[in-house]
């Protein structure tokens, strides 16, 4: 794992150690720790106070070392360069924990209306069954009306042609009528005479 440490002399062994200042726990990522010391042997080429990337295993091993100049200039360059203060990351994280909570909120409305819209669609769903009965009930009834309505031509028809021929009755018995009354004319005419 990747620390921060500041080379330091070991008076009580004569040589150097290894003050731990910082841990990496991921690549963006660092946590100020309680400076620990660890024994760096054959380390002379190093001088007092200077600052090292130090690599270390899990038994606190070191695994690899080198200068943190480059990491600093680096850092430096990232973000103190452009104005990046502790303050700016700040106001950025509560900026971003404000879209967070939005978009949340965002979420749950979307949420609720989904289960809304769901609900009134189930609701339509059930009418829609509920009106299928009644709508076969009224096709149904359309029909039986339809069938009546063609019975009541069909008497109405009938009605006309009985009409029609009671009224070639009437006629043929008015004709009937004035021939009776014309032989009677003639009758009594002929009566007369004699």
């Amino acid at each position: 794992m990747l620390h921060l440490a500041q080379v330091q002399n070991n008076e009580s062994v004569g040589g150097t150690k290894l003050q731990l200042l910082a841990r990496q726990n991921s690549e963006n990522s660092w946590a100020i720790i309680n400076p620990e010391s660890i024994p760096l042997p054959n380390a002379n080429s190093l001088s007092e106070g200077l600052l090292v990337l130090v690599d270390l295993s899990e038994t606190q091993e070191v695994l690899d070392i080198q200068s943190a100049k480059d990491w600093v200039l680096d850092f430096v360059q990232k973000y103190l360069a452009h104005g990046i203060t502790p303050s700016f990351l700040e106001e950025e994280a509560a900026r971003s924990e404000q879209w967070r909570q939005d978009l949340t909120l965002q979420s749950q409305d979307l949420t609720r209306q989904r289960a809304e819209m769901e609900a009134r669609r189930e609701n339509i769903q059930t009418l829609e069954s509920e009106l299928i009965p009644e709508r076969q009930q009224l096709e149904e009834q359309e029909a039986q009306f339809k069938a009546r309505e063609e019975k009541l031509i069909q008497q109405q028809q009938q009605l006309e042609e009985q009409e029609a021929k009671l009224k070639a009755k009437e006629e043929e018995l008015i004709q009937q009528h004035q021939q009776l009354e014309e032989k009677e004319a003639k009758l009594k005419a002929n009566a007369n005479l004699e």
